[in-house]
Formats: C-alpha cells, sequence, structure tokens
C-alpha cells in the first residue's frame, strides 16, 4: 500500500515509516502526524514563495503574498490530496473512520502537509521542493501578473461568457497506465472558437487545465 502511494507521489521514500506516520491522524493514537504538518507547513510556504518569486520577477510583495495564499490553503492542499487518492491511505481512529474522516478537507490538507514534512525529512530540502515544484506546476503556470489568481478554466470560461460563446466543452480521449499511476488526455472544445486543444496530466483536474492554458493561448 505505501510502494503505492510513494509511486502516486512520484517519490521513493527511504524510510517508510516516515510515510505512515505522516498519514496517521491522532484519533488513531500512537505516533500520528501533526509534528510532521507542522514542518511541512513551513517547507510548502517557503517553496512556493521561492518559486512565485523566481517564476514572476515583476510581480509586488502583494501579488506575491496573495497567490502563496491561495496556492497554500486548506481547500488547494485537500485538492492535491484527492488527487493522490490520499484519503485511501489515512490510518483513522473508530470515530473518524465512521463520520468520513478520510474525505473531510482538514484531515486531508493537514495529512498533505505532513506528507510534504515526511519528504523533507527522508530526502533534505532538494526532495521536497522536486516534488512540490512538480506537484504545483500546472497552478503556477496559469498565474500572471496581470489578472487575480484564477485558474485556466476559470479564466477561459471568462472569456468565451465576454463574447457571448457556449461554454468550453472537455472531454476525456485517452488513459493511459496503472491504477495508480494513470495519465489522462483530455481535450477542450468551444463551438465558436474553430479550435481544439489536448492537454495531459496525472488527474482529469490537471488534464483539464493543461488544456484551458493551451486554449487560451490559442485565442
Amino acid at each position: 500500500m505505501i510502494e503505492t502511494l510513494s509511486k502516486r507521489l512520484h517519490y521513493q521514500f527511504q524510510q517508510a515509516h516516515l510515510l505512515k506516520m505522516a498519514l496517521t491522524h491522532r484519533s488513531k493514537g500512537g505516533d500520528h502526524n501533526e509534528r510532521l504538518e507542522f514542518l511541512g507547513d513551513a517547507v510548502v510556504n517557503f517553496v512556493i514563495a521561492e518559486l512565485l518569486y523566481q517564476q514572476f520577477p515583476k510581480a509586488t510583495e502583494g501579488e506575491l503574498s496573495r497567490w502563496r495564499a491561495s496556492l497554500v490553503n486548506r481547500d488547494t492542499l485537500a485538492e492535491l490530496a484527492k488527487e493522490f487518492d490520499l484519503g485511501s491511505y489515512l490510518y483513522l481512529g473508530p470515530g473518524e473512520i465512521r463520520s468520513g474522516g478520510s474525505e473531510r478537507q482538514s484531515i486531508l490538507s493537514c495529512a498533505m502537509e505532513a506528507v510534504i514534512g515526511a519528504i523533507y525529512i527522508d530526502g533534505g530540502f532538494a526532495a521536497a521542493r522536486e516534488c512540490i515544484n512538480d506537484w504545483y506546476a500546472p497552478l503556477i503556470a496559469s498565474l500572471s501578473s496581470a489578472s487575480s489568481h484564477k485558474d485556466p478554466k476559470t479564466l477561459l470560461q471568462e472569456y468565451v461568457q465576454s463574447r457571448r460563446f457556449a461554454l468550453p466543452v472537455y472531454t476525456v480521449e485517452a488513459i493511459e497506465g496503472e491504477a495508480h499511476q494513470q495519465l489522462f488526455t483530455v481535450s477542450c472544445r468551444v463551438d465558436e472558437i474553430d479550435k481544439k486543444s489536448f492537454g495531459k496530466g496525472t488527474s482529469r483536474r490537471r488534464a483539464e487545465q493543461e488544456a484551458a492554458l493551451l486554449m487560451l493561448k490559442m485565442v
């Protein structure tokens, strides 16, 4: 189970017990993930700040702060956790299992931060930075100094609505790979625009965002 999750994360742990600890909620007892969560929160905030600073040399401090806040928060981290199906790997106490804790945003986001903390302890800062850069690449690529933080799908929808076009249609064209490491190919089509874009990603959401980004570049 741990090996499957490592493949999804694109990181091979040398100390498997760290990943298990990162997935252990305090309701389970024993060595739980709160200390790793504390560490992971600091690491992801720093890495995202560094990436934004380098990616957008003309952005103001206010823009950088807003973008970091939009990228490092409970909802974004929980969505990231869902891409890896992290909820299926959590160790929860009986009460949390009964109440659906594996799907709760707060638990998922904390576990995601704990995983980042575990990678930092296991492989050092460079390993943690590489993983975060990989996971966040589609979101960071969608940022621009000219607009507040909006993902490509939202920007494309606003573009077509401003011109009274039909909404974009996203279609899954192909799914490759094994269940634990799938690659999605998604197309994006707008009826009034005689063009079609294709995006690839490790989840349908990522592929749709890439397809939307490419469509925006076309128009």
